[in-house]
């Protein structure tokens, strides 16, 4: 038997869901590379407590040496990436290690309960017709960026916060799961994404834009 006090939870969560939909006027991709970290709890608690969900672009290497961590940005909601094994410029590789690079990523995020990855972003934004090849045959989509912190610049807080201001609908912003200074500029990106009737959403594997999360 359904109970009135049972309809009325699900109206209201329907109604909640709604206004929060009602009230994002469009999406924007927060992306975090080079996790995890040290700094990933941290990050993570930052997020969950302002309401953000991101795209964590991990490296193979330190997935496979944090696995819990990895299963953490899961619990937490956010979405897991591909950002290669060990950070190179893969644009100076062979086809061989590219593959490896790659290949490798994907093993170690879904052995440490990541899942597989559908989303790659080369080290360094660096890309050629080689590593797209090798990315469609894991059935990868390339995601770079629209806005560049330079957190991995000595970017200030202030800075960060200013470039996050910048994103507009389906854009996608490149920050560092390590940076402290991003850390720092979790809430007021959260404010300003508010202010501005923006919401965090998902990459579309897709079309490698930000949209409403699935």
């Amino acid at each position: 038997m359904v109970t009135v006090a049972a309809l009325s939870l699900v109206g209201t969560a329907v109604h909640g869901a709604a206004a929060q939909a009602a009230a994002c006027s469009g999406y924007v991709g927060l992306t975090f590379d080079d996790g995890p970290t040290g700094n990933t709890p941290a990050l993570l608690n930052s997020l969950k407590a302002n309401g953000l969900r991101a795209t964590m672009f991990n490296e193979g290497q330190y997935a496979a040496a944090n696995p819990a961590q990895v299963r953490a940005q899961v619990s937490a909601g956010m979405w897991v990436g591909n950002h290669s094994y060990t950070h190179p410029h893969l644009t100076q590789q062979t086809q061989a290690t590219i593959d490896s690079e790659i290949s490798r990523t994907q093993q170690a995020i879904a052995a440490a309960g990541g899942g597989t990855p559908r989303l790659f972003r080369p080290p360094y934004g660096e890309t050629n017709a080689t590593v797209k090849a090798v990315e469609a045959k894991y059935g990868l989509t390339e995601v770079l960026w629209q806005v560049d912190s330079q957190d991995w610049n000595g970017a200030s807080t202030d800075a960060i916060v200013a470039a996050a201001g910048r994103l507009t609908s389906g854009q996608v912003i490149l920050m560092h799961d390590w940076s402290a200074n991003t850390l720092a500029a979790i809430p007021r990106i959260a404010q300003g994404l508010t202010a501005r009737g923006l919401c965090a959403g998902m990459i579309s594997p897709q079309t490698g834009r930000a949209v409403a999360p699935a």
